[in-house]
């Protein structure tokens, strides 16, 4: 008789399961030897259960299949909050195993005692403790649709023996994705249609949600004469050959986007669920489209909310459309957005001195891979990320883009690389995120997982200092002194540079990117550079000022020569 952790795995193997990322335990040992038997399934060892969570998260973000992470009791499992928190704020289908103390001692107050049910709570779609073997395989069906279906994370808690014990339903099932078509009714596409014809500049706003509608949304915006403005997370699915890009707005994006939202009549919000209220319109009608009615209204008052897949919807509103044949406000919009772009690139040009991380970012843009799958680190990169990659049809952009966490990008990209090894994966890592969990290096190597990760090694946390100078607060407690991550590279088994010098930096990159196996290239860039948002607010420039002047009262007038030299680019 089979025990329940192998009918777990066998399940997990017949829905197509190839790996489970963890770190094992006593209690998970049920779970491990399942796995040490069953043809098809890797156990990827994790130096850190927060990395096994989110290396599912990005195998997840990557394929849109289910992903599986696993934890021991008590710490072990607690280890994997914060990826299982980013998996389930990105909304990409993770299971995770928790395992849990001996059964009879639940309660008590036993060594490693947590209570997982209501840890996980809080970030998962599901969570549930097995207390039967009659409750198997039953709830291991029920999360693993129900993170599929709602993309999410689902946890299962089993204690060590509960998995030990033989199965009472040997019996193998398989969940099928399904394939639902969500609309508003026809009296709503029709109010929606009179708003939009009756309203002389429309933009529109695009987020995730119009992964799969690229076509309709580009006919969208070509017959109402609209800009289109995209959110991070929309970057990948709608910025590549749109002849209607105006850029990204947001605190990351930059002046073209926020104007051609600031200037429109009418908003139509696309699948997305764009956080910062100060970036919208103040004066314009607001029309939202989103496949999750509670996301309805949630940043900005409407005028409409509809309900209905982002493709469907405006397949369905397309032909109640009135064609604009006045292009005035795309024509503005895309001349301002050909400006910045020019302003941007600009900035990518490098001369003597220190290397600027805009330079850096335009470099890894140029020599990566066509198909490359790149993962920003929260924090500055990716900001240069945002401004200066170009993420093709057949490019990926990944990241920890709405829980923002730090030390996010490379567990992300091993969970990417465990896909396809041949595919190119760039990691653009902060210092100060990497040096989090540098034991990611050693499971890159020890899986022989080919990820490419370029270090931004500006020797602080530097979008943290961006934070305290605009709110007029003296840079502290953010300063870095590095390890040479280059030699730390080479130490663990990748193959590892670092670079000082503007001269060296192609030719390292390249080295690394041919590179057959993990490599990591750290790059000593500009710590002064500044990353300005879109839209400065005069308690914004207010702060930066006092800033000045508490820099130069606190003995540190040096910093604001620096500050001044690094980015006079900028301001000319």
């Amino acid at each position: 008789m089979p025990t329940i952790a192998e009918t777990v795995v066998h399940n997990l193997a017949a829905n197509g399961i190839q790996r489970i990322w963890g770190v094992p335990g006593d209690s998970l040992n049920a779970v491990t030897e399942a796995i040490r038997r069953e043809k098809g399934i890797e156990w990827m060892l994790t130096r850190h259960e927060e990395e096994a969570a989110f290396a599912a998260a990005g195998e997840a973000a990557l394929t849109g299949e289910l992903a599986v992470c696993a934890g021991s009791c008590g710490p072990g499992n607690m280890h994997l909050i914060n990826g299982l928190y980013d998996a389930h704020r990105s909304r990409v289908p993770v299971l995770a195993i928790a395992s849990h103390i001996p059964s009879d001692e639940i309660g008590s107050q036993y060594f490693q005692e947590t209570r997982p049910t209501e840890l996980f709570r809080d970030c998962t779609v599901f969570c549930e403790m097995v207390l039967s073997p009659d409750q198997m395989p039953r709830l291991l069906e029920i999360a693993m649709r129900t993170a599929i279906e709602k993309r999410g994370v689902a946890v299962l808690v089993m204690a060590g023996d509960t998995a030990l014990e033989g199965a009472v339903d040997e019996r193998v099932f398989t969940v099928r994705r399904t394939d639902p078509v969500t609309m508003p009714s026809p009296a709503e596409l029709q109010e929606a249609a009179a708003t939009l014809n009756s309203c002389g500049n429309v933009t529109i706003l695009a987020g995730a949600g119009v992964e799969g509608a690229r076509e309709e949304v580009l006919a969208l915006a070509d017959a109402l004469g609209a800009p289109i403005v995209h959110a991070l997370r929309g970057k990948e699915f709608i910025e590549h050959d749109n002849p209607f890009d105006v850029g990204m707005t947001g605190l990351l994006g930059f002046a073209s986007g926020y104007r051609a939202m600031e200037d429109c009549d009418a908003l139509l919000m696309l699948g997305t669920d764009f956080p910062y209220q100060q970036f919208y319109p103040k004066h314009a009608k607001i029309l939202q489209i989103d496949i999750r009615g509670e996301q309805l209204g949630r940043r900005v008052p409407l005028t409409q909310g509809m309900v209905g897949g982002v493709r469907e919807t405006a397949e369905a509103l397309l032909p109640l459309l009135e064609r604009k044949s006045n292009r005035t406000h795309l024509e503005k919009s895309l001349d301002h957005y050909r400006r910045t772009r020019k302003q941007l690139d600009d900035l990518e040009k490098q001369g003597p001195g220190t290397i600027h991380p805009q330079h850096l970012a335009h470099l890894i843009d140029k020599l990566a891979d066509d198909d490359a799958v790149f993962l920003p680190d929260v924090g500055t990169p990716v900001i240069w990320a945002c401004r200066h990659l170009h993420i093709g049809a057949r490019r990926r952009l990944i990241g920890s883009f709405w829980h923002g966490t730090m030390a996010a990008a490379t567990p992300l990209g091993l969970g990417a690389q465990a896909v396809d090894r041949n595919r190119q994966v760039v990691i653009l890592a902060g210092d100060g995120g990497l040096a989090m969990m540098l034991g990611e290096l050693l499971t890159a190597v020890q899986h022989k997982l080919p990820i490419k990760i370029v270090v931004f090694d500006n020797a602080a946390l530097s979008f943290v200092e961006v934070e305290m100078k605009a709110a007029g607060i003296v840079n502290f407690g953010t300063g870095l002194e590095n390890p040479d991550f280059g030699a730390v590279a080479q130490a663990v088994g990748m193959h590892g540079e670092s670079v000082t010098r503007p001269e060296d930096l192609e030719g390292a990159l390249r080295r690394a990117f041919a590179y057959d196996g993990p490599a990591l290239v750290s790059v000593a860039v500009e710590r002064q550079e500044l990353s300005m948002p879109p839209k400065i607010e005069a308690k914004q420039a207010t702060g930066f000022a006092v800033y000045a002047m508490r820099t130069v009262l606190a003995g540190n007038g040096r910093e604001l020569i620096d500050l001044a030299k690094a980015n006079a680019r900028q301001l000319l």
